[in-house]
Order: structure tokens, then C-alpha cells, then sequence
């Protein structure tokens, strides 16, 4: 179910305090416009650079006071209208006494007056107070048809875009990249190699592990043939990677291997494997 099947349904059950995890706010908001104009309901939109935004509302678009912008949200509202305000970023203001309860008193004023308060951010930070009184809802990763869909928008011209077989190692690749990131994977492959291949996704996601400072991403060009033993491991990965009916969330994603010396994660198995390696924890004697 989509973000925007999801948030239809809270509203319509004047859910009045919503937040939304997500690292593609433009994405997020065009996707919550589009519900709006097909609902007919108000959209106005928040955060310290812009201040208050909407269209078809008489505001102030200096308005960058995260404190007036819920207090006024009453000021904006119809006898048969929905006005959904979405605030941007706003756990960076949930330090203050006086912002969390202005946000408490909203959500429950909301439910007379049909005032949606939306905070949207990349993460989840509720105080205490707020925790039973909105409901977190995610703002799902790109999927299979979605990156691909980037992918054909961005390789426009002839031999730019990988065969099927080609193709499905790229957006396997591509898995868990946000929108923004795989625009940049793609426009960086085509730039490099004058096609889209894998090696730049690869190397986009060795520097997203980079950052976290836990994970070491190593790209082997052995083979399984290469592999001693390990008969159960090699016949799991073998039933993992054959084709099947059955849903992708259901499949194997990968193994984690434990030993009493070392630990080590790896994934997927199969030709030019991909190893995650965990920093070597040595067991104390």
C-alpha cells in the first residue's frame, strides 16, 4: 500500500496527528498534493526557510515562527474542509516545552475542526507527551518498477539502457538507494561509461557504508566454484537465486555466517558476490 493509500485512510478516519519518516520530502509533499487535489483539501506546507506556503490561502509567506504556524492552523479552516498542514523537519524544534504542547492542544482541537498536523521528517523523534498521539507511518524506498522507471527517464538514447538481463542486475544493485540517489547513480554511469551499468551504484552505496562507519562493502570476483565446502551454504544460495512464483518478500536476502573467532555478514551469493564485512570481533579468551 502506498503512502498516499495509507495517509487517504487516516485522514478520512480524522487521524489528526501524522507523522511521516522519509528522506524525500519533495517526493513525499508531491505525492500528499496529489491526494489533496483529487480530495479537494487544503495543503499548506512549513518549514524555517520558506515559512508558510499553500495555494488558494491568504498567508504570510514570511511566517517562519514554528510556533505561529500551529497556532494559526485554526484560522485556516471551512465547515466542509480537510486543511492538512505539513511541518518539514520539525523534531528539530521538539526541544521546547511550549512548541510540544501547542502540538498536543492542535492534534486535539484537530478533531473538530478537521486540522491535519503532518510532521514530516527523515526521522522519528517523539517526546513522551506527543508518543499516544501520533500515529508514524513511512514514506516507502523507490521499488523495482520505480527504479526502473528512473532509469529509462534518465537513459534516453540508444544502447544507454542495459539489456533485460543487464538491466536486472542494475536495479538489483539500485535496491534501497533512495529516488535522488539513483537519479545520481545512473546520470553518474551514463557520464563514466556512456550506459548505465551496476559499477557506479556499487560505488555509491560502498560510500553510503562509508558514512555509517560500521560496514566494510568488498566486491569479490570469485566464483562459487571457488568456495571449499560449504555444500548447505552454496545449495541454499543456489535455491535462494532460482527464479520463483512466490512474492520478492518472501525470498532470501542473504546469510550471515557466525564463527567463535569472527563474525561476518554476507550477501547475495552467486558470481561477483557482495561481502559486508562486519569488523572482526575477536572473542575474549
Amino acid at each position: 500500500m502506498t503512502l498516499t493509500h495509507r495517509l487517504a485512510e487516516y485522514i478520512r478516519a480524522c487521524f489528526t496527528g501524522i507523522w511521516i519518516e522519509s528522506h524525500e520530502h519533495a517526493d513525499a509533499i508531491m505525492e500528499m498534493a496529489r491526494l489533496c487535489r483529487q480530495e479537494e483539501w487544503n495543503l499548506i506546507t512549513w518549514d524555517i526557510d520558506q515559512g508558510l506556503q499553500g495555494t488558494g490561502i491568504d498567508m504570510d509567506p514570511g511566517g517562519i515562527d514554528p510556533l505561529s504556524a500551529i497556532r494559526t492552523l485554526n484560522a485556516w479552516t471551512g465547515p466542509d474542509s480537510t486543511t492538512l498542514l505539513i511541518l518539514k523537519n520539525f523534531h528539530r524544534f521538539l526541544s521546547s516545552a511550549e512548541i510540544v504542547q501547542a502540538l498536543a492542544q492542535q492534534v486535539l482541537r484537530g478533531k473538530q475542526t478537521r486540522t491535519i498536523l503532518i510532521i514530516l521528517a527523515p526521522v522519528v523523534q517523539l517526546p513522551m507527551e506527543l508518543e499516544k498521539m501520533f500515529v508514524v507511518l513511512e514514506h516507502e524506498l523507490p521499488d523495482r518498477d520505480q527504479l526502473s522507471e528512473i532509469a529509462r527517464g534518465i537513459a534516453t538514447e540508444d544502447q544507454e539502457l542495459p539489456e533485460e538481463a543487464e538491466l536486472d542486475i542494475v536495479l538489483d544493485a539500485a535496491a534501497g538507494l533512495t529516488r535522488l540517489e539513483s537519479e545520481n547513480a545512473f546520470s553518474l554511469s551514463l557520464v563514466r561509461h556512456g550506459r548505465i551499468t551496476s559499477q557506479a551504484v556499487w560505488e555509491l552505496k560502498s560510500g553510503m557504508l562509508k558514512k555509517s562507519g560500521l560496514l566494510e562493502l568488498h566486491r569479490g570476483t570469485e566464483a562459487f566454484q571457488h568456495l571449499g565446502g560449504l555444500e548447505t551454504l552454496k545449495a541454499f544460495c543456489s535455491q535462494a537465486l532460482r527464479p520463483t512464483r512466490r512474492k520478492a518478500l518472501t525470498r532470501a536476502r542473504g546469510v550471515l555466517l557466525l564463527s567463535l573467532r569472527f563474525r561476518r555478514a554476507l550477501a547475495p551469493c552467486g558470481e561477483g558476490s557482495t561481502m559486508l564485512r562486519l569488523a572482526e570481533i575477536i572473542r575474549p579468551d
